[in-house]
């Protein structure tokens, strides 16, 4: 069975590339356009790994980390912040939050694919 990926960004065509990559490489993927929209699909599946945007409208990707740690069920969810901010402090700020890891935009999908590979839920 095919492990299941959310990825939550404000821009389309990001999440498009992100999916392509993903779905290329054998998951399944589910899509947010921001962090409240991607909460509401939090919805008892199974979810292997999130990929969130920082910065998006609604709620950003620090208060969304933060929110899918307090669902006993996604708790131990590996999360991987995907952004243009590269700054020490934001990226403590989401570690704190508990993402796992940063990937900074632009990005190379054999990167992320990486990076997924190694912290995706088994």
């Amino acid at each position: 069975m095919a492990k299941t990926i959310m990825v939550v960004d404000d821009s389309a065509s990001l999440r498009q590339i992100v999916s392509i990559a993903l779905k290329g490489a054998g998951y399944d993927v589910i899509e947010g356009s921001d962090g409240k929209d991607a909460l509401g699909k939090l919805d008892g599946k199974k979810i292997h790994l999130i990929i969130s945007d920082v910065n998006m409208p609604n709620m950003d990707g620090i208060t969304f980390v933060k929110e899918v740690k307090k669902h006993p069920q996604y708790k131990f969810t590996p999360i991987i912040m995907l952004t243009t901010e590269s700054q020490e402090q934001k990226k403590a700020e989401g570690q704190a939050a508990g993402a796992k890891a940063w990937v900074v935009k632009p990005f190379k999908p054999d990167q992320m694919l990486q990076a997924v590979s190694k912290l995706v839920l088994p």
